[in-house]
């Protein structure tokens, strides 16, 4: 979903130049007010925040696909560096309870979606495909060829990742535990540097291994698999610099926020009580999941909480980093949500879909 030539606003008629520099204002003046909520994943927040006022204003811009898929790569070099002997034991001791639950969020999105089909409040198939937890650009994809608006269901696809990454940091607020410590910064020593060089290499080896085969999601997903799996050997070290992870915050900000075009918004409007009414009830299902989760096997709320939120991966993965919980846990929850929704997702939808138009 990208910017298109009809946006209109009072921003429309700026030079280009002009409508970037107003966006890096707009989310450098964001950070501060967020920063003092006591709010993590800022950089994203204020970006997500600064592109949606930019194109709701007409800015019509789009950001290019490399600098996002640069920033993703090394998100995922940030998350790789978390993953540890100790990490990897936890995934496989909890494997079964990361299956239940990621099915039963795949199959709660799949029941409200068949609901709202029923209910005719979204045109054709449009509700199953735009309430998948993820794949988004297959699921954009292939709605059309069975009856779905591609239109809508982006802006559901879009709209979810804004919730999520919306309320998750509201939720961090209130259950931040005190202490902990920061992840993936580094300093001028030595071996730090040499840290950080393998994390850029890892980066690099990874955008051109995804970009070779098209793996979906490939630019966090290859350098989390490379780094992580060097990194729980213990053959190498990973770090990246506060201030690199800040920016590639920012960019995936502004990916997210720059995604609401004003058509979308004109075409979506009448039924946004509806689709919003249905991804908040997906992600309150994910908060009672997290409860019988943490109840259940003792894993800390908020971390049971970011673990089972519905996507997207990068921006929950951003708050899980900028807060005191248990990355690995997190990221292999949201990997394994990830895998299965990509696998699995567009075959449901499509074989729903397919029954209902027969019927």
């Amino acid at each position: 979903m990208s910017a298109g030539s009809e946006g209109t606003g009072p921003l429309a008629k700026l030079p280009r130049w002009a409508i970037w520099a107003l966006l890096l204002a707009l989310t450098g003046g964001a950070i501060l007010p967020l920063e003092r909520l006591n709010l993590p994943a800022t950089a994203l927040l204020a970006a997500m925040a600064a592109g949606i006022v930019v194109q709701v204003g007409g800015g019509n811009i789009r950001l290019p696909r490399p600098p996002q898929a640069v920033a993703e790569a090394f998100l995922g070099c940030m998350i790789a560096g978390s993953i540890t002997p100790i990490a990897l034991t936890t995934f496989l001791a909890h494997a079964p309870l990361f299956l239940s639950v990621v099915l039963a969020i795949i199959a709660a999105s799949t029941a409200m979606g068949w609901a709202l089909l029923r209910l005719n409040v979204l045109p054709g198939t449009t509700a199953i495909w735009g309430l998948s937890p993820g794949a988004a650009q297959a699921m954009m994809l292939m709605a059309e060829p069975f009856g779905g608006d591609a239109r809508l269901v982006a802006f559901m696809q879009y709209l979810r990742v804004l919730l999520v990454a919306t309320i998750a940091p509201i939720i961090a607020g209130i259950w931040a535990r005190p202490g902990g410590t920061a992840h993936a910064i580094v300093t001028a020593d030595a071996p730090e540097t040499r840290a950080l060089i393998t994390a850029l290499l890892i980066a690099g080896v990874g955008l051109l291994i995804a970009r070779r085969f098209r793996i979906a999601a490939g630019t966090i997903l290859v350098p989390l698999a490379i780094g992580g799996s060097l990194h729980a050997a213990g053959l190498i070290q990973i770090a990246l610099p506060d201030w690199l992870l800040q920016v590639s915050y920012a960019v995936l900000g502004w990916g997210i926020g720059l995604a609401f075009t004003l058509p979308v918004l004109r075409h979506a409007i009448k039924v946004l009580p509806q689709i919003a009414g249905a991804i908040l009830a997906l992600i309150g299902l994910s908060g009672l999941l997290a409860v019988i989760l943490s109840q259940a096997d003792g894993i800390d709320p908020l971390t049971a909480y970011l673990a089972t939120s519905p996507g997207g991966m990068s921006s929950v993965a951003i708050i899980a980093a900028t807060s005191h919980v248990d990355l690995a846990f997190v990221i292999s929850l949201q990997t394994v949500r990830f895998v299965l929704v990509l696998l699995l997702g567009p075959a449901i939808s499509r074989f729903i879909a397919t029954r209902v138009r027969a019927s």
